[in-house]
């Protein structure tokens, strides 16, 4: 019990991921159908679907998305501030996320990177903007990659010819497909910041205690 009350955000998350994986996966599945049917196509199975362009471009767009609105969020509030929002460092105070990694003599737990020093110790200050960089561009070039297989097999089912990979990311459709999902990614960031300010959600770390003035920060 210890352990699920200890690490119950985390369970729960990756469980609704799991389910909302898998429904996407059959309705998906169901919608690839129909387009097959239209097209007088051959019907594939579900382990086929699961493996296709057209279900691997539409989950990796999405998680492109998720991993540029986190890595973005977590460097542009490194630097920038808005004043009231839960979601930001007061601007007129040191906080404590902006503290240099010095150890103290009797500092046993710190994460070894810190105990290590130099280089090591530079790079683990900036990890977590850095792990979610590199997953935007990992799942960046997957998205292009799966959405140019999908385009392909879409264009092969109307008789046209298929696209290079190079083609497909300069085309309007790739784009249309990055920024749908972009703009919403940073729209909803921007309202949980701004609403943070005069807004609360009482026990929850994303909101400012329900007394707080709307003028405290962070």
């Amino acid at each position: 019990m210890r352990f699920l009350r200890n690490n119950g955000l985390s369970i729960v998350l990756v469980a609704l991921w799991l389910a909302t994986v898998a429904g996407m996966l059959f309705s998906g599945w169901s919608v690839y159908a129909r387009e097959l049917a239209d097209h007088r196509s051959a019907q594939i199975g579900l382990a086929a679907y699961a493996k296709s362009g057209h279900f691997f471009s539409s989950l990796f767009e999405n998680w492109e998305s998720e991993f540029l609105q986190m890595s973005a969020y977590v460097m542009l509030t490194a630097f920038l501030y808005q004043r009231g929002s839960a979601e930001s460092k007061d601007p007129d105070e040191l906080a404590e996320q902006d503290e240099g990694p010095e150890l103290k003599p009797d500092d046993t737990e710190a994460p070894w990177p810190v105990r290590v020093g130099g280089f090591a110790k530079w790079l683990y200050s900036y990890s977590l903007g850095l792990a979610l960089g590199l997953l935007f561009l990992l799942t960046f070039v997957l998205h292009l990659l799966y959405s140019s297989e999908a385009a392909n097999a879409e264009a092969l089912m109307h008789g046209q010819p298929a696209a290079s990979v190079a083609e497909h990311l300069v085309s309007a459709q790739f784009w249309f497909e990055s920024f749908q999902n972009w703009q919403s990614e940073f729209l909803s960031t921007a309202v949980i910041v701004v609403f943070s300010i005069f807004l609360r959600f009482r026990g929850s770390p994303e909101s400012k205690a329900v007394a707080a003035p709307h003028g405290k920060t962070g």
